[in-house]
């Protein structure tokens, strides 16, 4: 897991050729005004959903995992808290790995709480399980990007 903010992001495209083109998406698109849904950068490989919702209570939290897709999870309006930890301490499977949709939920006992703002961005690989969309203080509308990287 890798949080940062958009101004420090060329520090982070000598990881992986595609992580540099969804970071490139991000710089050069107007993200505020791009509407919901999926956009394709680079056909299945590198692609990006757009959402605009009303993060929930930690409570309601659901924790998953990947495993095709690395995710750039970027916070265009708002602030989000997102939960992290590592795969190995999650065994307890809630939803068996969906292929087709790649994500798997889970349940664990050794995690983290980050709250990212606007601006700012958190890279999520297939061993980091993440619980994002949670309110930081009290629910509020949000809109993100998250970049899909095939692995």
């Amino acid at each position: 897991m890798i949080y940062d903010e958009i101004k420090n992001v060329h520090t982070y495209f000598s990881l992986n050729g595609r992580l540099k083109e969804g970071f490139q998406f991000l710089l050069n698109s107007d993200l505020k005004n791009l509407k919901d849904g999926r956009h394709i950068i680079k056909g299945d490989e590198i692609y990006a959903n757009v959402q605009t919702l009303n993060t929930k209570p930690v409570e309601e939290q659901k924790w998953e995992a990947h495993k095709k897709y690395i995710d750039i999870q970027y916070v265009i309006r708002g602030r989000e808290k997102m939960g992290f930890g590592v795969l190995s301490d999650f065994n307890k499977t809630v939803v068996p790995y969906d292929e087709n949709k790649d994500v798997m939920f889970l349940e664990g006992e050794n995690y983290s709480y980050i709250d990212v703002k606007e601006g700012s961005f958190v890279i999520f690989y297939p061993n980091d399980v993440h619980a994002p969309m949670l309110s930081v203080d009290s629910s509020e509308e949000i809109k993100k990007v998250i970049v899909k990287i095939a692995v």
